[in-house]
């Protein structure tokens, strides 16, 4: 069976290594393709994967449609997107619905909310008219030659829920082909934080109970379209052993060998957000203020995002000492061995909202997080920061204020050590839910097999040609009567972002996302 597998960009694959070898190994040719190359080091991993990996190869895709509708289709999915922001859920997180708004066409977000008519019912009348716009889009004829080139069996397609995901186009082509098509959902988040699934590949792939719920209840996906197969991105934790002793780890970061360590693992935060730097210092002076000896002489180890580690340059933290800023992305085993090193000779883990939450629990530590208001929109103002308080009931321990955290800092790094696994019921909820001793990477791949022999859902009717050509009409009519800053969006027109792109080698060519 030929397998291709389509990621927004390299590093996206991380997550299913293991699933791509195990495939490989069932004698499956599984081909790798990327919209856009990125800058976390992902290429180098997938391409050595392939290298040790019979039957794995890696490419790219047509990276825009060659004709008219480039510049109409995604301006029109990016307005769609947009609507789910205005959800009253968002009223008081909102970072996302600007974040949204920001990269929405000038002209198309005003008409989600016009005077006079605008709300609830108006906004549905007008989800379904873009809806309408939006299926009148011809098909991509370089996606269909793409895919017809290829031949695959199965196609999976990842995150799928990007804003203005030009993604769409590649289940609709392999709708018109025939194609079986995949959604193997890539995070934890994906189902509640990202834009809304609107065509729905022949099988989608989800974590547990809580991401299925989701799929129907949220996106309407048909339930018998949903698979739990569990979290394969995270079994390589349950039985990794760590590559350093205590005392090399400590000395490799210059951190005493005779205190307990508190790893701070930053958080890819709302664009938007406070400058996350700042609230760690504020951290950072609370512990060593603190009247416990335990917290306030504890070891610190700071763990960069890997998109963002460039702001920790120049940031002096010797007055709250001993501490160290080590780590990159783990992508690759030298850089996975690095992070399973920092958690498990960590006594807690400590952020904002971040998936290391779930492998400090995969590795027994205590986790930990304080309620910041200013960061509302990354913690509670998400469902799924929720989810790790709830789900098997919870994992995470919360704190409202800093010294109700300092005080649980203080009683997990005096926890006993346990034979009994602190976090067993969320984990087999969340992560493992076929059992907790049951990997869910076999689960996944006999998922994508199973896939190869179901019969591929039939393509949307092609809109009339005479609509196409209306709606192309009325775009470019629009443009030259308005003027293009209506059907640009902020992001579009903004003079910073626009040097950038032109200053960066083949940005000339990026889509609006």
């Amino acid at each position: 069976m030929k397998i291709l597998f389509i990621a927004r960009h390299w590093t996206y694959f991380r997550n299913y290594d293991a699933a791509i070898r195990m495939l490989a190994g069932h004698g499956h040719r599984v081909h790798l393709a990327v919209e856009v190359e990125d800058k976390l080091g992902g290429e180098g991993a997938v391409r050595a994967l392939a290298d040790e990996s019979p039957g794995v190869t890696v490419g790219t895709i047509p990276s825009s449609r060659p004709d008219t509708w480039s510049s109409i289709a995604p301006r029109i999915r990016l307005a769609i997107d947009y609507l789910r922001y205005l959800d009253p859920f968002y009223d008081d997180a909102p970072l996302r619905r600007v974040r949204a708004r920001n990269r929405t066409p000038r002209l198309l977000a005003a008409g989600a909310n016009p005077p006079m008519v605008g709300g609830p019912r108006w906004r549905r009348f007008y989800g379904r008219l873009l809806h309408a716009l939006d299926a009148a889009v011809p098909p991509s004829e370089s996606v269909i030659s793409y895919l017809a080139r290829e031949a695959p069996d199965v196609l999976l397609v990842t995150p799928l829920v990007d804003l203005g995901s030009q993604q769409i186009d590649y289940v609709r082509a392999a709708r018109r082909l025939r194609i079986p098509c995949g959604l193997p959902v890539w995070s934890w988040d994906h189902l509640t934080s990202k834009a809304l699934l609107r065509d729905y590949p022949d099988r989608v792939l989800v974590w547990n109970e809580t991401q299925r719920d989701e799929a129907v209840r949220v996106h309407r996906v048909p339930a018998e379209r949903v698979v739990v197969t569990g979290a394969q991105c995270f079994d390589h934790w349950f039985t990794r052993q760590p590559s350093r002793s205590r005392d090399e780890f400590c000395a490799h970061l210059k951190l005493p060998a005779d205190r307990p360590i508190i790893l701070y693992v930053c958080t890819g935060v709302i664009q938007g957000s406070p400058p996350e730097v700042d609230f760690v210092i504020e951290w950072l002076e609370a512990l060593r203020r603190s009247a416990d000896a335990s917290v306030a002489g504890a070891s610190v180890l700071i763990r960069p995002y890997p998109s963002t580690a460039g702001v920790w340059k120049g940031v002096d933290l010797t007055p709250y000492g001993p501490i160290a800023v080590w780590g990159g992305n783990p992508i690759d085993e030298r850089s996975r061995a690095d992070y399973f090193d920092s958690l498990f000779h960590s006594a807690a883990v400590v952020g904002l909202n971040t998936s290391a939450f779930i492998e400090g629990a995969i590795a027994g530590r205590e986790v930990l997080t304080l309620l910041v208001p200013r960061f509302h929109d990354n913690q509670m103002g998400t469902a799924h920061f929720r989810y790790l308080v709830e789900v098997g009931g919870g994992m995470l321990r919360i704190a409202r204020s800093m010294d109700e955290h300092v005080a649980q800092l203080g009683t997990a790094l005096r926890r006993p050590a346990s034979l009994e696994h602190p976090h067993r019921e969320f984990l087999a909820a969340f992560i493992r839910p076929h059992g907790l001793a049951s990997p869910a990477t076999p689960v996944f791949v006999q998922a994508v097999e199973a896939l190869g022999s179901a019969t591929a859902a039939p393509g949307r009717v092609s809109s009339p040609a005479w609509m196409r050509a209306v709606l192309g009409g009325v775009v470019r009519g629009a443009s030259w009567l308005i003027g293009d800053r209506l059907v640009r969006s902020p992001r579009e027109l903004d003079p910073a972002r626009q040097a950038a792109l032109t200053a960066s080698p083949g940005a000339q060519g990026e889509k609006p996302r």
